[in-house]
Parts: structure tokens; sequence; C-alpha cells
């Protein structure tokens, strides 16, 4: 429970271009259980493990809203429910969005209206963000010489 729960809306400029586009399968894999090995099989962030699988492997982006650069900073583990939070975007097209609330505001402590409100912001810089182009660096691969395809 190192850190509070964020929302990391990705903009729509940058859909499908990841980490997992970069490398192979067997690559991806390996990287996960490298991440998942390391916080010791629970999430970051509550620590907790989901029923149906475990954990999932997130990738925590840094925009530079001045150069347009989307840099990858770490790959982390994180719970199914916590993941959901990260890509709320996602869980709402899913018809998902208020139990990611949930989580969230349960998570940090926050009432359902203060998540809400966080979610108003997040959107917000989605969609500023998502206006532009961006460059990817995923250069914090090189530490697990990782072969990019």
């Amino acid at each position: 429970m190192a850190e509070l729960l964020t929302i990391e809306l990705v903009p729509k400029t940058c859909w499908y271009t990841n980490v997992r586009s970069h490398v192979s399968k067997e690559e991806w894999d390996r990287l996960r259980r490298i991440v998942y090995r390391a916080a010791g099989n629970v999430c970051e962030i509550c620590g907790g493990r989901g029923k149906r699988w475990p954990l999932e492997c997130h990738e925590v982006w840094r925009y530079d809203d001045e150069r347009y650069v989307q840099k990858l900073e770490r790959l982390i583990a994180l719970c199914p429910q916590c993941h959901e939070v990260k890509h709320i975007g996602l869980a709402g097209v899913r018809g998902r969005q208020s139990e990611a609330l949930k989580h969230l505001a349960r998570v940090n402590g926050w009432s359902e209206e203060d998540a809400r409100l966080y979610l108003e912001v997040c959107f917000e810089q989605w969609s500023r963000r998502s206006r532009h182009e961006w460059t990817l660096d995923i250069s914090y691969l090189e530490r697990f010489t990782a072969h990019q395809r």
C-alpha cells in the first residue's frame, strides 16, 4: 500500500502504442513475471490479488506536455480491480465505471463524490492530451534487456 490509487488515462492518440505492441508475447510474459516477483506477488497499491487472475502488469507513463513525449517510467503489479481504475475509461465502456469508482474511493479513503470529482479532472486532462500526437519512449525496458521487435 505504497501509494494512492490514481487514474491514468492514456491519450486517445496513444491507444495501441504500448509495451506489448513493441515486444514479443514471450518477452512480455517474461517482463510480467519479473514485475510480479519483485512485488511479492501482490498488488503494489492495495496489497490484494484478484480471484480469476491474481495480478496484471501495468505500464506507468509520464507525459511531457510540452514536447509531447509519452515515456515509460516503470512497470507495476496490480490486482485487476486497481488496474481497472487505472483504465477507468475502458471500465466505462465495459459498464464497470461505477465499480471502479467505488474501488478508487475505498482504497484512497475518499467519498464516492470525491472520486467522481477526481475522475472529471482526469478526463479533462485526457481530453487536452488527446489533441496531440505523442512520441513513445520505452527506453526503460533496456534495464530488462528486452528485445524489441
